[in-house]
């Protein structure tokens, strides 16, 4: 196995719970769908965490060009500090649902935005200084510019709990990772 591989397997079991933590939040919203008070820019950014979660992952397959020799444990923490986020964000995205009392997604969000926006940031900083660390230069320009646009948006998020901030931004934020993934990521690096 090489040392990718192996670093890779606890990265992949972090991603792949942040997207159980998702899907298990839309199975319970299945499950208490009669009890169910929807607000879909909850519903919004919990598609987007899955997205997000892929495209983590997927950008991580650059990670495996990287020669054995130069892991140091720092590397490998930056790059495991990532997923730390993301798996937070995950589970804050959608409530544990009790399916006898339902849930209002509205009061959810709001009552976790804060944290959830902040945790968003988090990821994109760590997402930069990851890959300077990495590969000793700053990110692409146009992938640095998208990130902190992006985490302008998740910081206002943090800060405002203006509902006609948070309804802009999530199709914003849609129309951002879709152009994010299709200018950057549209191929494995």
């Amino acid at each position: 196995m090489d040392a990718f591989s192996y670093l890779s397997v606890l990265i992949s079991i972090i991603v792949g719970l942040a997207v159980t933590q998702v899907l298990q939040g839309f199975r319970g919203l299945m499950l208490a769908r009669s009890r169910v008070r929807a607000y879909w820019p909850a519903l919004v950014w919990a598609v987007l965490v899955l997205v997000i979660c892929v495209q983590v992952w997927w950008a991580m397959f650059g990670l495996s060009q990287r020669p054995a020799a130069r892991w140091t444990f720092l590397d490998f923490g930056l790059v495991l500090l990532q997923t730390i986020p993301l798996y937070l964000m995950a589970g804050l995205a959608l409530p544990d649902v009790d399916i006898e009392r339902g849930v209002a997604l509205r009061e959810h969000y709001y009552a976790h935005h804060r944290w959830f926006f902040a945790l968003l940031v988090l990821l994109i900083v760590v997402s930069i200084v990851k890959v300077r660390v990495l590969i000793g230069a700053w990110p692409h320009p146009a992938d640095t510019g998208f990130q902190l646009a992006f985490a302008a948006g998740a910081l206002i998020g943090a800060w405002t709990a203006r509902e006609w901030y948070h309804k802009l931004q999530a199709p914003l934020a849609v129309a951002g990772i879709v152009a994010y993934i299709a200018v950057l990521f549209k191929h494995l690096q």
